[in-house]
């Protein structure tokens, strides 16, 4: 059997609410407080998820979209 590596690439997604006079601000705040690790998404609220097999030259092959054998279902 042969071995090889696989990278996985998880997308996950959160809302936040942040006070600003404009676009622009909140954009601005909204990088700030992301750097200090203030706005971070809970695991949990998963997008999305692909695989790449890695070739041996480190070189990431075509990603294959998957999906969680569960969905987290969350009522507003």
């Amino acid at each position: 059997m042969k071995k090889f590596k696989v990278c996985v690439e998880e997308t996950v997604s959160d809302e936040f609410e942040i006070e600003a006079s404009d676009a622009g601000e909140v954009l601005e705040i909204a990088e700030q407080k992301y750097f200090e690790g203030i706005l971070v998404p809970k695991p949990g609220n998963l997008c999305s998820t692909q695989i790449a097999i890695i070739k041996p030259d480190n070189e990431v092959c075509e990603w294959v979209e998957i999906y969680p054998k569960y969905k987290l279902v969350t009522q507003r």
